[in-house]
């Protein structure tokens, strides 16, 4: 059942935290519905899930309209393309996949309000992956200063599916380290206190590493019907 699935994964975020020495409240969890109907989205809403993601603008507007009555907190987590900005920007909360000068160029053309960006990073440097290197990331938030509509609020990765946990503590602790650096900067437009990392089969070790948002999908709907999809 969702109610279960959902009583899990808070089980293991808690956990999680509890052996990095932190509090579960500082995790954000974002269930990602890109799999399921806008009913079942509504399921999880009542069942406390406040926040929201689609990898995809269209099916997170459908979702939006399908939903508009309900207190929720909008994701994008996939990447963007420009043509497709200005149907989308302006009724998302936050964008987890700003990859470029050009994209960054298009929101803040488009953006009617702040828009809380994560710079995405390759911090696996596999050439199948969107998002920047790491030494290019803090070239690339200073080069946003002037954008008035834009808000670095953190950065964001996605581990290889089949890396080891070693791997995953590696790449998850070098991203953490990275926004420190940049927070430390203290810019006015990029904080940089957030990090959007750790999905359904590794964001255990996410949090441990430091995750302040985790982008669960299918440990959400495991073993629940997937009818309507």
């Amino acid at each position: 059942m969702l109610s279960d699935n959902v009583k899990n994964i808070q089980e293991k975020v808690k956990k999680a935290a509890k052996e990095a020495h932190r509090l579960p409240e500082d995790v954000t969890i974002l269930a990602v519905t890109k799999y399921v109907t806008a009913d079942v989205a509504l399921e999880l809403v009542h069942l406390g899930m406040k926040n929201l993601a689609e990898n995809r603008s269209e099916l997170l507007l459908e979702k939006k309209q399908a939903l508009a009555n309900e207190d929720i907190t909008w994701h994008l987590i996939g990447n963007l393309q420009r043509r497709k900005v200005k149907n989308v920007i302006n009724e998302i909360d936050y964008f987890h996949a700003l990859d470029s000068f050009r994209l960054a160029t298009e929101i803040n053309k488009r953006a009617e309000k702040v828009i809380n960006c994560f710079v995405e990073v390759n911090i696996s440097k596999e050439v199948t992956k969107h998002g920047f290197a790491i030494g290019e990331v803090q070239d690339f938030i200073h080069s946003l200063k002037e954008f008035e509509n834009i808000r670095i609020v953190g950065l964001m990765t996605m581990a290889p599916y089949d890396a080891t946990d070693d791997e995953l503590h590696l790449y998850f602790s070098t991203l953490k380290q990275l926004q420190v650096e940049i927070a430390e900067l203290k810019l006015a437009h990029a904080p940089c206190t957030e990090l959007s990392m750790g999905m359904s089969k590794d964001f255990p070790i996410a949090i441990m590493e430091g995750a302040t948002f985790v982008r669960i999908g299918t440990a959400f709907f495991q073993d629940i019907s997937k009818e309507g999809n």
